[in-house]
């Protein structure tokens, strides 16, 4: 039976979302709702992608009876209320990045997951790409030997973005970017916590950060540097280096094609389309939603490859990012 999709928003990201899935088998997986603040909106979205059924409230998706899981992709200010809201109506979510605007708002949609005995989880859809799990393996193989030293980059303009740098729609580099890098490193250390969290950076006229880098420092003399920015473009690169060997993501660190181990390429194609799309490589959010379905064949509750506990671990480094750099200090 095919996996039911509800959309929830008909934003950018809720696109290209939809067009992922539309390369997947049709039998597989379905968008059959997608729903918006204005109905109109939605019933537009609907239309574009043969989505059957438009609704013009986040209410009436969560009381559909016919959806298996359904795809938050709101401002990140709107994740708590929703998540909770689909939970509360016996529904799995996948829930776009970052989680909620907080690790206390974090641990409360994690905790009530777990209460209502659903599927959630965060959806950093890069560690699903093909590029990630070939990290993976290489790592579980020791094909570099031990990880010293990892750097990670993400830049790009978002200043003419709102979402990017207005502070009541959840704007900031590393809410919205930099979690990529973070990621990057916590699956690199296996989810290990770093033993200090160093941030510095600048602030934008609005309040969020623009312009951030983070060290993680962890046992063993290793470390993790990470660098994000919504003011200028990055290489946007990813470098792990041990102590036999390297690997290298040419880029792009949240959405790779291409790997080099120890000097070694590989290359792998995205799923073709063509509609249009709003982000790079986005088709490879086929990856994620394919990943979904699998666990919930399994009967799973939360990711093997992106748990709760590391969007908790990712949620508690980001918030320490935010402590130091001076941002949201009455968020709580």
């Amino acid at each position: 039976m095919a996996t039911r999709w509800g959309i929830c928003s008909a934003g950018k990201i809720c696109n290209d979302f939809v067009v992922a899935l539309q390369t997947l088998p049709a039998q597989d997986h379905q968008a059959i709702v997608v729903a918006a603040r204005d109905l109109n909106r939605a019933k537009e979205f609907a239309q574009r992608h043969n989505i059957p059924k438009a609704y013009g409230t986040y209410e009436e998706l969560a009381k559909d009876p016919d959806i298996d899981v359904v795809y938050v992709g709101a401002i990140h200010p709107a994740h708590r209320d929703l998540v909770l809201l689909f939970f509360n109506h016996g529904k799995n979510v996948l829930c776009e990045k970052p989680m909620a605007m907080n690790l206390t708002e974090v641990k409360e949609l994690t905790s009530a997951a777990r209460k209502h005995n659903l599927f959630f989880m965060e959806a950093v859809w890069s560690r699903f790409f093909p590029v990630y799990g070939e990290i993976r393996s290489q790592l579980h193989l020791k094909a570099i030997g031990d990880v010293k030293v990892v750097r990670a980059e993400f830049g790009v303009n978002l200043l003419g973005v709102p979402r990017a740098v207005e502070k009541e729609l959840g704007g900031g580099a590393i809410l919205d970017i930099g979690c990529y890098c973070i990621q990057f490193a916590l699956m690199v250390f296996n989810g290990e916590k770093p033993e200090s969290v160093t941030a510095k950076g600048f602030l934008h006229d609005t309040g969020v950060d623009e312009t951030v880098t983070v060290i993680l420092q962890y046992p063993g003399k290793r470390q993790a540097i990470l660098t994000c920015t919504m003011v200028t473009e990055l290489p946007n690169q990813a470098v792990i280096s041990g102590t036999k060997g390297m690997i290298q993501i040419p880029s792009y660190i949240w959405s790779p094609t291409s790997i080099i181990v120890n000097g070694k390429e590989m290359k792998y194609s995205l799923p073709p389309t063509t509609k249009h799309l709003y982000f790079k490589n986005s088709t490879g959010l086929s990856y994620e939603a394919e990943h979904v379905r699998e666990c919930l064949l399994k009967g799973l509750k939360e990711s093997p490859i992106m748990s709760l506990t590391d969007s908790e671990l990712l949620a508690s480094i980001m918030e320490e990012v935010h402590i130091q750099l001076g941002i949201y200090k009455n968020r709580d």
